[in-house]
């Protein structure tokens, strides 16, 4: 196999407007020093949600006395990863995924028509693909090291939100959510995905790419 050069960028980009989860704090981006009024510099204040855009949940998001996402092992975001494509327009179900032999340790990120329609809209979109609870009980069972997911959450809004996070973080599983998976093909990649290093964090902002590994 061979790495081929081309990185392709699967984050989604911070600005005052953009969807959260509906609890979740609005982004705001205000000038705190600014070029244009004599200052020497800019400066930006930002309020923001730990879980807006590209994150990486850390096991305390959902779980008491888990680890925050500033002791989450590097090697679980960095490495081999593998695309798998979604067709159901609901869930991510066990029937689907289950004929692509998923192995202990791997990093899975599914793209489903989230990346091209729920990711597009300008409000929060509440009927969002995500993973059945029976599903994400099975990676559990499969140990995967990481999930990735085209939305801002594993689990369904007002639905089983509780029950696939418990599943995942309470196996040790890491969690990236809000990846944009819209440019890119099912396969094998190499992934680089970095959440901010935050005191016992629950969650971090992350910058999140992918290099395709060709056979």
């Amino acid at each position: 196999m061979t790495q081929s050069d081309k990185w392709i960028d699967i984050s989604l980009t911070i600005h005052p407007g953009m969807p959260y989860w509906p609890d979740n704090p609005a982004v705001s981006v205000e000038p705190s020093q600014c070029l244009a009024h004599g200052d020497v510099c800019n400066v930006s204040k930002m309020t923001i949600g730990t879980h807006t855009g590209t994150h990486v949940d850390g096991i305390n998001h959902f779980i008491k006395g888990g680890i925050g996402i500033d002791r989450m092992p590097l090697d679980a975001t960095i490495g081999k990863a593998r695309v798998i494509e979604i067709k159901d327009p609901k869930q991510i179900t066990i029937a689907e995924i289950e004929p692509h032999d998923i192995q202990a340790g791997e990093r899975i990120l599914f793209k489903t028509q989230n990346s091209n329609n729920a990711l597009k809209s300008d409000s929060f979109v509440e009927d969002f693909v995500h993973i059945a609870t029976d599903a994400a009980k099975y990676l559990a069972k499969k140990k995967v090291r990481t999930v990735g997911v085209d939305y801002l959450s594993v689990g369904g809004y007002e639905g089983n939100v509780i029950d696939v996070h418990h599943a995942l973080l309470g196996s040790g599983i890491w969690a990236i959510e809000g990846l944009d998976l819209s440019k890119v093909e099912p396969g094998e990649y190499e992934l680089i995905c970095l959440p901010i290093k935050l005191k016992d964090g629950d969650g971090g902002l992350a910058r999140a790419i992918l290099r395709p590994i060709e056979n």
